[in-house]
């Protein structure tokens, strides 16, 4: 008697067991299937990790071959803007250069042209200021006096000059030159001769030369102007290719 409840005391506690057993399986189940979820969210999540992780490195490898080009082609552009640099300052000690030359060639034009004119106002008040007296032989080659008035000793004939060296004394008067050799032209003394006016000496030298297709003053100054003003405007552009 003694012994049969013990043995169904063992069973209820084996049966016991296999309940507890049971349960507690169900629950590692389901934490199983926990862990098997999760298990393949962190695999979808490392095979994302492992595709960016490609990516990564394609795009470092891109960058690189970028920062490589972008290196090459900058010290290309640095010589070519040295070499610039250089020639744009040639360019502009050059366009110094002519500039001042254009500058002293407008000047002396300048001057030139001031002189000329000076010289044209002096012949033209000497032509104004000759003497009245003075009057053209018909022939161009002498000059005959107005009537009353002395011929220049220069534009005297050799018949109406006084003897200098050997001179006779006449009613015993040294130095006396007879009436003959004295003797003027008269107006009616020759058919048909007029007097006529002439001009002062070497009129014909004194007057102005006209210029020989010599460049005038104002183009030379609106050339200077042009050169000035593309001087500016190429300083300009190089400022601004240098900023």
């Amino acid at each position: 008697m003694t012994s049969l409840p013990l043995g169904m005391i063992i069973e209820g506690l084996v049966a016991v067991l296999l309940l507890v057993t049971i349960g507690y399986c169900g629950v590692l189940n389901r934490r199983l299937k926990r862990l098997r979820a999760d298990e393949e969210i962190l695999r979808a999540t490392i095979s994302e990790l492992m595709t960016a992780t490609e990516i990564a490195e394609r795009a470092i490898l891109s960058l690189k071959a970028t920062a490589r080009d972008a290196d090459e082609t900058l010290g290309c552009r640095l010589q070519d803007a040295e070499k610039l640099s250089s020639s744009l300052a040639i360019q502009v000690e050059e366009g110094e250069r002519i500039f001042s030359r254009i500058s002293q060639i407008a000047e002396a034009a300048r001057s030139a042209a001031d002189e000329r004119s000076a010289a044209q106002a002096a012949a033209h008040v000497g032509g104004q200021v000759a003497s009245p007296y003075q009057r053209a032989a018909p022939n161009g080659g002498q000059y005959a006096q107005q009537p009353g008035a002395m011929a220049p000793h220069s534009q005297m004939p050799q018949q109406y000059m006084p003897q200098q060296n050997g001179r006779q004394q006449v009613h015993g008067h040294p130095g006396h030159v007879p009436h003959s050799h004295m003797a003027e032209p008269q107006a009616g003394s020759q058919p048909g001769y007029q007097p006529q006016p002439v001009y002062a000496q070497n009129s014909h030298a004194e007057q102005p030369a006209q210029p020989r297709g010599r460049v005038s003053t104002n183009d030379i100054r609106s050339a200077a102007a042009e050169a000035t003003e593309r001087l500016g405007r190429f300083r300009n552009r190089t400022g601004g290719a240098a900023a």
